[in-house]
């Protein structure tokens, strides 16, 4: 194996963060059934629109399909980010707002997730560490927006070169 250079896996520093800059992650993502109905009897979400597929067929709405739970599409569009944006960098999640699924996500369908910088600013409590705003949006194969939530993040700054 070469001694050259070696660069780990991680996400940003605060300081590589920019304000306005959208991230697309991929590969995205493509949602089963399985998926589905794993993440729904894990969870002990017994809503019936997920798991009964003849209850389900006769609710108006969607077309006879059992939507995919909507925590699941959450935790996939922020779990798709996580390479590109906090591995290793993230000290912890602050808190999630304005969370919404405007659109219906089902079995076949493939998630795609972007991510935008709304707003930065360095902890005024936490020495080496910031605050990060960001925007995660979660689109279908045909570009349909399916969710989107407000999330409030605390990374670790750059490490100082000694």
């Amino acid at each position: 194996m070469s001694e050259g250079k070696r660069v780990p896996q991680r996400g940003l520093w605060f300081e590589e963060f920019e304000i306005g800059t959208v991230y697309e992650h991929r590969p995205g993502r493509t949602v089963t059934e399985a998926d589905n109905v794993l993440f729904t009897t894990l969870t002990m979400n017994t809503q019936a629109l997920h798991l009964d597929a003849a209850w389900s067929a006769q609710q108006p709405g969607f077309g006879g399909q059992r939507l995919i739970n909507s925590m699941f599409t959450l935790s996939t569009i922020v779990g798709l980010s996580v390479s590109q944006l906090t591995q290793g960098t993230l000290v912890a999640n602050l808190g999630f707002s304005d969370i919404a699924f405007p659109h219906p996500l089902f079995a076949g369908d493939t998630l795609y997730a972007e991510t935008e910088c709304t707003g930065k600013r360095e902890s005024s409590s936490r020495p080496g560490e910031g605050i990060v705003q960001i925007t995660h949006i979660g689109r279908n194969q045909d570009g349909v927006i399916v969710a989107r939530a407000l999330r409030s993040t605390l990374v670790r700054l750059a490490p100082k070169e000694n």
